[in-house]
């Protein structure tokens, strides 16, 4: 009977697993945002079980830095309830930014998207890769943004801080 028992436990497990639920891949594309998939042959995001994969959004259109920023961070917001998630759900930014030539530069244009991004996450901050380049596919865009986001996350928000920090 002892040998049996773990080729038992083996199989139960085995069995387990097989019959698990494979989530759903879902391609979703906000109102407006067709040609991203049609034309251009991308997702503007992905949603897998509760994890929706926003693809990069060019900052604009706008008539200023600050117009076209905020319309970026507007486009996420629309992009996130499509797949059925909020800005409070985004738990990791990455950012691309054109502009900047040099670390004052890249500052001083920093602490201008920054007062944006503090409109659109006033806490419960995501993670944030902030990462200069020397051009996006977008013409005249300043910035793309890509998200990533977890479907009820900002519902149950905890901020762990180490001890002894701030």
């Amino acid at each position: 009977m002892r040998i049996l028992f773990p080729a038992l436990i083996a199989t139960l497990f085995a069995s387990g697993c097989a019959t698990a639920p494979v989530p759903t891949k879902t391609i979703v594309i906000p109102a407006g945002a067709d040609a991203a998939y049609d034309t251009w042959h991308y997702a503007p995001a992905v949603r897998v079980g509760d994890t929706v994969y926003v693809s990069g959004i060019p900052a604009g259109p706008g008539d200023d830095y600050d117009a076209r920023i905020r319309n970026m961070f507007a486009r996420l917001k629309r992009t996130l309830e499509a797949a059925g998630a909020s800005m409070d759900d985004v738990v990791e930014i990455t950012s691309f930014h054109a502009q900047p030539k040099d670390t004052a530069s890249f500052d001083a244009e920093f602490e201008r998207f920054l007062a944006i991004h503090k409109e659109f996450f006033p806490s419960g901050y995501p993670a944030s890769t902030v990462v200069g380049t020397t051009a996006l596919l977008a013409e005249g865009a300043p910035v793309e943004m890509r998200a990533l986001a977890v479907v009820g996350a900002g519902k149950h928000l905890v901020v762990q801080r180490a001890a002894g920090s701030k």
